[in-house]
């Protein structure tokens, strides 16, 4: 009886007092006790309320049922049919959504409603992909904010493809706890090629010195993302560099030459197609002639071999004090590599010579900034 006072009532009430009647109606049904017929009937009500003209009674429904998983699933998924604003009430909290129906929705919907399903309290990297997929870019944004969405790192890269132009993405991947060492190196070499192609870095230096300075300061970033890495996170971010056409032998010098001897194996690994444990042996205890025979399986340019060898057997004499990435530690190994560069031939190393005068100068600057800042932080 109080089911059928209510749907005569709500014929001639006002749209705010039908807006809290029906909310009430819902829990009601939800929570408190009710017989067979009067749930039936409440039921019946609430499908009917669905056919009201003014969206805040449909709001006001789907509020009130939007977090229960005892919620009337037909209900739901014509609420998800609503205009926007109210479908994205559903998307975001309903339990009563499978992860198969959420990836449809992200794909048939825009707008509001993909930005409710990215900021829901699980997301399955089923819907993660649905949305790096297809979602836009403010549902994007809400997926990569969302730490608890299950984000796959292929996802993370198809964003990237998709928006990777915006700041706000990258910053936001950038801040993700889980966001790997290869999407970092990826977001770090979309901003170069950004900068590379930008009109005042273009007019600023020209041509080929443009391209250097780009390079350099990618793979300085590289470096500094992987100073920390583990073994494994080495591995993948050596094999998105070898994808990517960047693990290069300028970019492994580099990184012996700070100190980064984990990356520098890995990729000789991965290069010459030898297990890791022997390319630790060769490089930790290996005669030059031993190194030099790794690199060259390695298909590194044969007028670089010297130059690793050299570089290794560096390192090794500053092993015990090499810290990775330390600006201190890159700035000896460098001097102590151009020291004994003093007897080659100008002809076969020139390049190589000047590309160590750089590392030079930038680990100076580096090492120099480095101490200001130790004694302005005393």
């Amino acid at each position: 009886m109080i089911v059928q006072a209510f749907l005569r009532w709500v014929q001639t009430a006002p749209d705010h007092r039908r807006a809290e009647a029906t909310n009430a109606l819902a829990r009601a049904w939800l929570y408190s006790e009710m017989g067979e017929a009067d749930r039936e009937a409440a039921e019946a009500a609430m499908t009917i309320q669905l056919d009201d003209p003014s969206p805040y009674v449909r709001s006001a429904l789907a509020y009130a049922l939007a977090r229960s998983d005892q919620a009337p699933r037909h209900i739901i998924l014509a609420l998800v049919e609503d205009i926007p604003e109210i479908a994205a009430i559903v998307l975001e909290a309903s339990p009563i959504l499978l992860d198969a129906e959420l990836v449809d929705f992200a794909a048939s919907f825009d707008g509001p409603q993909q930005v409710a399903i990215a900021k829901r309290a699980e997301v399955s990297p089923a819907v993660a992909a649905a949305i790096a997929e297809v979602g836009s870019l403010e549902s994007c944004l809400a997926l990569i904010r969302n730490e608890a969405a299950e984000i796959a790192h292929f996802s993370m890269a198809r964003m990237i493809e998709r928006h990777g132009e915006t700041a706000t993405l990258r910053n936001a991947l950038m801040g993700r706890a889980d966001t790997p060492l290869n999407i970092r190196q990826m977001l770090v070499k979309q901003l170069g090629d950004m900068l590379a192609a930008h009109p005042l870095v273009r007019q600023g230096l020209r041509g080929q010195r443009a391209e250097q300075v780009v390079v350099e300061a990618r793979e300085r970033a590289t470096l500094a993302l992987a100073a920390d890495a583990t073994l494994q996170e080495a591995e993948a971010l050596v094999e998105h560099l070898r994808v990517s056409e960047q693990l290069t032998a300028a970019l492994l010098l580099r990184a012996v030459c700070s100190g980064n001897i984990r990356l520098f194996e890995a990729a000789l690994a991965r290069l010459a197609h030898m297990p890791l444990a022997r390319v630790y042996d060769v490089v930790a205890h290996g005669r030059p002639s031993a190194v030099r025979a790794l690199v060259a399986k390695a298909g590194l340019p044969p007028r670089t071999h010297r130059a690793f060898v050299i570089a290794v057997e560096v390192w090794r004499e500053l092993e015990v004090d090499a810290v990775p990435g330390d600006p201190v530690t890159a700035r000896r190994m460098v001097e102590r590599i151009l020291t004994r560069y003093q007897d080659f031939g100008q002809d076969e190393l020139d390049d190589l010579l000047a590309l160590l005068r750089r590392f030079a100068t930038e680990t100076a600057r580096d090492a120099a900034r480095a101490f200001v800042g130790r004694s302005l932080a005393a």
